[in-house]
């Protein structure tokens, strides 16, 4: 999805601090009505590798990204996420994630040297078709066999949801850094509230200013905005709309190896780790979703396992099919890595999201993934 790259400026920086500072301090509008049930957060950042969520910094990677004479040792980023283990270089890299996520409040399955594997079902190994797969239930490989923007052929667990609990359009929503998730996250259009790529939010006087501000940051890449504008407005829309069920879908993962970036994207993955854990502390402060909020965390596709191909994904790249998938759940007890467990698939996560929400997906669709256990 990406073609070039370059540096976020200071003022872009300074930029999206102002913007946390002020979306933190507004006043939040009333809670949920009474009587709701529980809900859900699916999050998904692109393209993000086994090899970095579980082992952190990859040294042979960046070395490779180096120019002739430069030593790995002397970069900041190895300074900021090298560690001699791998566990301890992947809590540098996501603390929040790693130490109160997945050690305090759920699991997560994928490691491979654990033995436990997570496995895409569609062919095609790259964004659309794995984000199709998840929304759906099932892999259409003759169908979703591009990343071009068509209308999905199929009804997603989004609009599944909305129809079977009656819930106005607004409280079943997707926020999303890539434009084409207005083609992909439903069959429908209009039938669930979608915010995607460089679109402007409606809604509170102080997303006047957000929009202004991601507008003006000119992201390097086409219908991609930066991850933090995503993040800013999934909160607004969380505060304000109190939604049943939220989708919200970072990209940044996956455009910076594109552009062979490793140092960016590690940052991304740092980032993303604060945006979990200032969005895990909204969760926990509001009454309505407190205790009752059941998380979801995984990614499309994986990707090259080494030097040579990292940077890719597609049906010929080995490692494109490994994926991961941690779960926060109030219902499930399980904390922690996945030891020695079947295999899980990507095409379960439809009727998992479902079945939190008191809808039978199967039922629906007899052909989809199970919900996971």
């Amino acid at each position: 999805m990406s073609s070039w790259s370059r540096p976020l400026t200071w003022s872009r920086q300074v930029v999206l601090l102002t913007l946390a500072v002020i979306l933190a301090s507004a006043p939040l509008p009333a809670q949920r009505p009474p009587g709701d049930a529980d809900s859900v957060i699916l999050i998904t950042l692109d393209g993000a590798r086994v090899q970095e969520l579980f082992g952190g910094l990859d040294l042979e990677i960046l070395r490779s990204t180096l120019k002739h004479g430069q030593r790995a040792e002397d970069q900041p980023v190895y300074r900021r996420f090298w560690a001699d283990s791998p566990q301890a270089r992947r809590e540098k890299l996501m603390p929040f994630f790693w130490r109160t996520l997945m050690s305090a409040h759920g699991s997560i399955a994928g490691n491979r040297l654990l033995g436990s594997e997570v496995h895409l079902t569609n062919r095609h190994r790259f964004t659309y078709p794995g984000y199709s797969e998840m929304l759906v239930g099932e892999a259409h490989d003759d169908a979703i066999k591009s990343n071009d923007p068509i209308r999905n052929p199929n009804r997603t667990v989004l609009e599944m949801v909305r129809e079977r609990l009656g819930l106005p359009v607004e409280r079943v929503a997707t926020v999303a850094s890539w434009a084409h998730f207005n083609a992909i996250a439903e069959h429908t259009e209009g039938a669930t509230f979608i915010n995607a790529g460089q679109e402007a939010l409606a809604g509170p006087a102080v997303l006047a200013q957000l929009n202004t501000w991601q507008r003006e940051a000119a992201p390097p890449w086409n219908d991609v905005r930066f991850d933090a504008f995503t993040f800013e407005a999934a909160m607004t829309h969380l505060a304000a709309a109190r939604p049943r069920l939220l989708y919200l879908s970072f990209d940044e993962t996956d455009d910076w190896a594109h552009d062979g970036r490793y140092d960016r994207l590690l940052d991304a993955y740092a980032r993303t780790d604060e945006y979990l854990k200032r969005l895990w502390t909204w969760l926990e402060s509001q009454p309505d979703y407190r205790g009752r909020t059941h998380l979801i965390v995984t990614t499309d596709h994986g990707r090259g396992r080494t030097p040579a191909d990292w940077r890719d994904h597609g049906a010929k790249i080995a490692g494109a099919e490994d994926t991961w998938i941690a779960i926060v759940s109030p219902t499930m007890s399980r904390r922690g890595e996945w030891k020695n467990q079947p295999a899980l698939f990507t095409n379960q996560i439809a009727a998992t999201v479902a079945r939190w929400l008191g809808v039978d997906l199967i039922e629906m669709r007899p052909g989809a993934g199970k919900p996971i256990k």
